[in-house]
């Protein structure tokens, strides 16, 4: 059976190039559109970041080096 057009939830968000101060690199990090509304901009995603790469590091038992900057992927 076939869904109806608008019975699907559609959440907007932002995708983000983080480097870290080891050399590191991930891309595409999803941050929520909704979090990024305010005075802070783009720097209000470093939080976000940093929060799942500490729940990431206390599951794998791996834990990830300090961010050094975030940045928005370029879209394709």
């Amino acid at each position: 059976m076939a869904r109806r057009p608008g019975s699907r939830r559609v959440e907007e968000f932002v995708l983000f190039d983080v480097l870290y101060e080891d050399g590191t690199q991930t891309s595409n990090r999803k941050v929520p559109a909704s979090e990024l509304d305010g005075l802070d901009g783009d720097e209000a995603a470093k939080p976000r970041i940093e929060s799942e790469d500490r729940k990431i590091a206390e599951m794998s038992g791996k834990p990830r080096g300090p961010i050094k900057s975030v940045k928005r992927a370029s879209r394709r």
